[in-house]
């Protein structure tokens, strides 16, 4: 769960200075874990960060994503999966959430910071639906954790400067 900051050679590491943070979260599918941290970056952010998703092959919002979401009161049933083409930047930092997208998309990809975050997909838990909802959640906490470090990480980086 080790998250590493990745950028093209000659780029700042470091966030640039605008109003609103950009954040772009990627994964394959763009259907639960980038899904789920867009949400709760928007939610956590509390108006100063811009969180948008994307996936390598776009496949649908899971119904599950939607529902776990919910219950932290957080909606993203209007949510859509979109291709990483179809978000335009610039961000002030890429996160990718699978191994599989962080193969696909490595640092030189994006003309910013990157970290990669490797998150298990829920999707894929065997069991009845409450062992799949449960991952679900488990997932949810797991991203919210990791985006609250992160903003208090961009805020005092920012606060230094």
């Amino acid at each position: 769960m080790r998250a590493s900051s990745r950028t093209k050679a000659g780029h700042n590491t470091r966030p640039r200075r605008r109003e609103r943070l950009r954040l772009l979260f990627v994964c394959t599918g763009n259907s639960a874990r980038s899904q789920m941290a867009e949400g709760l970056a928007n939610q956590i952010g509390k108006g100063q960060i811009e969180a948008h998703s994307a996936g390598t092959m776009p496949a649908g919002v899971n119904s599950h994503a939607i529902a776990v979401m919910r219950e932290s009161g957080i909606d993203i049933s209007s949510h859509y999966s979109k291709g990483i083409e179809e978000v335009p930047g610039p961000f002030d930092l890429v996160v990718t959430l699978c191994d599989h997208a962080a193969t696909l998309c490595p640092p030189s990809t994006w003309p910013c910071p990157s970290e990669h975050w490797s998150t298990p997909d829920p999707s894929f838990v065997g069991g009845g639906a409450d062992s799949v909802r449960q991952a679900f959640r488990e997932v949810r906490d797991r991203l919210e954790t990791q985006i609250e470090t992160l903003l208090h990480r961009l805020r005092s980086t920012s606060r230094r400067e």
